[in-house]
């Protein structure tokens, strides 16, 4: 063998081991996402394009976990299970607050995200056609006799709640039924809660119940994937806006990673959400609305925070009572 011919057997191999050796030695970071689809494994296909394209830009390789319930996130991150975590509002403050009991180190939110170019959604109480109920809007602050009538009516029928970890299938829900001094174990024919939004959505599909709690993008989705039509599922109340879903990051996870992330996620463009196909799986709809991300910080969340402490299910933190001159 001619001794060139050697030397370029010599550099392809260190060529191989210096891929093999730099790949060997790129981070794994665990990302993790909330019941955004019916199942697991559709959340999984519909987010696992954009969470390897974020990968690639942070030059990390990548574990993505879907999580059955929105309380699932939560307890993934404060358990230190993920790095990185696209989570519900409520989620992401009782993570907050109980990583920053347990270890005096918060999981923080670095960015929030944009449906239909908007960081708002709604939660909505959702229902069989043809209930002897009108339409309720909380966004168009209703006179308080309305609220009442509404209250009335809506008594005669059953109503099941989601998870406790999620915003609009219970958090919010209670804290509107609270203000009215109103318990919905009580007051409605029949109550349970603890299911998923898709099985709240597919039980008053099926006739299981009368009304459910859900939130507009999972009504949305849902109907895109042609799991029901419109008209099968009604909305009958709706809250006022909400601060929407969280990329919130571990205590402890490098900060430099970090500010790449929070860079990569608010340049993110409407174009480039389209090109990953963000959301979207199994479906002939394949116009995303999941669009990019906006700046996010705890206090993004303070509203989810307030209506936390008012059900009891969080406590006020002394650096709130503080900067609100308490």
């Amino acid at each position: 063998m001619s001794n060139s011919m050697r030397r370029l057997i010599i550099v392809g191999v260190l060529m191989l081991l210096s891929v093999s050796i730099a790949s060997a030695q790129r981070p794994v970071i665990r990302f993790g996402v909330g019941p955004l689809q019916p199942t697991p494994a559709g959340t999984k296909a519909a987010f696992e394009p954009f969470i390897a394209w974020i990968a690639e830009q942070l030059n990390v390789d990548y574990e993505l976990t879907a999580t059955d319930s929105w309380a699932g996130i939560s307890i993934a991150m404060i358990s230190e299970q993920l790095d990185i975590a696209w989570m519900g509002p409520w989620g992401y403050v009782l993570a907050n607050d109980a990583s920053e009991v347990l270890t005096n180190a918060a999981i923080t939110a670095i960015a929030t995200v944009k449906y239909d170019e908007r960081p708002i959604y709604h939660a909505i109480i959702v229902g069989q056609p043809d209930l002897e109920l009108p339409m309720l809007d909380m966004a168009t602050d209703p006179e308080e006799q309305e609220v009442r009538a509404w209250l009335d009516a809506a008594a005669q029928y059953s109503i099941s709640f989601a998870d406790l970890g999620s915003t609009s299938g219970y958090l919010i829900p209670s804290a509107f039924f609270k203000t009215y001094d109103i318990d919905p174990r009580a007051h409605f024919s029949s109550y349970s809660e603890g299911a998923t939004h898709a099985a709240n959505e597919t039980a008053v599909v099926n006739g299981q119940v009368n009304l459910a709690t859900d939130f507009d993008r999972n009504r949305n989705t849902m109907i895109s994937n042609n799991a029901f039509t419109a008209d099968q599922s009604v909305i009958y109340w709706q809250s006022a806006p909400l601060p929407n879903d969280a990329i919130a990051v571990r205590p402890g996870l490098d900060p430099v990673l970090v500010e790449t992330l929070r860079e990569v996620l608010l340049n993110l463009t409407p174009e480039q959400a389209q090109e990953l196909m963000i959301g979207i799986a199994g479906t002939d709809n394949t116009t995303v609305r999941y669009t990019g991300f906006g700046e996010a910080d705890d206090s993004s969340y303070r509203s989810i925070r307030d209506a936390g402490i008012f059900i009891g299910r969080v406590g006020a933190r002394t650096r709130d009572l503080v900067s609100d001159g308490s």
